[in-house]
C-alpha cells in the first residue's frame, strides 16, 4: 500500500489515519512546492494532480474522505468505522462527507473579497447555516460517534482543526474548542501533525 502525501497538504489528514489504524504502507512524499504532483507519473495516479492519493494494489484513492473511509472498511477489525449493517452507518457518512461537500466551499467561498452567491443556489449553503450545524454536530463530550474514536473524527475533526488553526471558524465555541483540543491530544495526531499544530 502506497500513501502519495505532503506534510503540509489534506495529506496530513490521510497520513493521521493510517497512523491511528497501525498499518504498514509506504509513504511517498509528492513535493507540490517543485511540481511533483503534476509529473506525468503522478497524473497517472491522479489526474487532478492532489494529493493525498492511496494506490493499494489495484485500487487508487483519490479524496481525503473517501480514503478515510476505505481504510476504515479495510480494516474493520480496528474499529474506526460503524459495521456496514449498523444504523449509526448513516450518520457516520454524514461525518465523513459533511466537511468536503458543504465546510470546505463555504469556508473558501466566505475569503473571497467582494463574492457574493445564494445559499439556496450552491449546495453548501451559508456561513450561518454551516456554522449551526456545526455546533449541532460537534460532540459535548467523546467522539462523533459516541465513545469510540472512529474515521469521522479524523476527517470531521480534522477540517474543524484545519478551521480553527487558519481562523476559517469566527469564534468557535466553548464547545468546538474542546472538541479540538481533544482531537490535538491524540498521540497519534501529533505523530502525524508538524509540532507547531500541537
Amino acid at each position: 500500500m502506497k500513501h502519495y502525501f505532503h506534510p503540509m497538504s489534506r495529506g496530513a489528514t490521510t497520513h493521521w489515519m493510517l497512523l491511528e489504524l497501525g498499518v504498514e504502507h509506504e509513504q511517498v512524499i509528492v513535493d507540490f512546492t517543485i511540481g511533483e504532483n503534476d509529473t506525468p507519473e503522478y497524473r497517472a495516479i491522479n489526474p487532478m494532480g492532489k494529493v493525498p492519493a492511496l494506490v493499494d494494489g489495484d485500487v487508487v484513492v483519490t479524496e481525503t474522505a473517501a480514503i478515510c473511509a476505505y481504510l476504515a472498511d479495510k480494516f474493520p477489525e480496528q474499529g474506526m468505522a460503524p459495521p456496514p449493517d449498523s444504523v449509526q452507518r448513516g450518520r457516520y457518512y454524514r461525518y465523513l462527507f459533511f466537511p468536503g461537500t458543504t465546510l470546505e466551499p463555504m469556508f473558501t467561498f466566505n475569503q473571497l473579497e467582494g463574492v457574493e452567491y445564494s445559499a439556496q443556489s450552491v449546495g453548501w449553503g451559508d456561513l450561518t447555516r454551516c456554522l449551526a450545524a456545526i455546533e449541532a454536530m460537534t460532540p459535548a463530550q467523546d467522539w462523533a460517534m459516541g465513545e469510540a474514536f472512529t474515521a469521522a473524527d479524523v476527517v470531521y475533526g480534522g477540517t474543524l482543526d484545519f478551521a480553527v488553526q487558519f481562523n476559517w471558524l469566527p469564534d468557535p465555541s466553548a464547545k468546538v474548542t474542546d472538541y479540538v483540543k481533544r482531537i490535538k491530544a491524540r498521540p497519534r495526531y501529533r505523530e502525524a501533525h508538524d509540532a507547531s499544530w500541537h
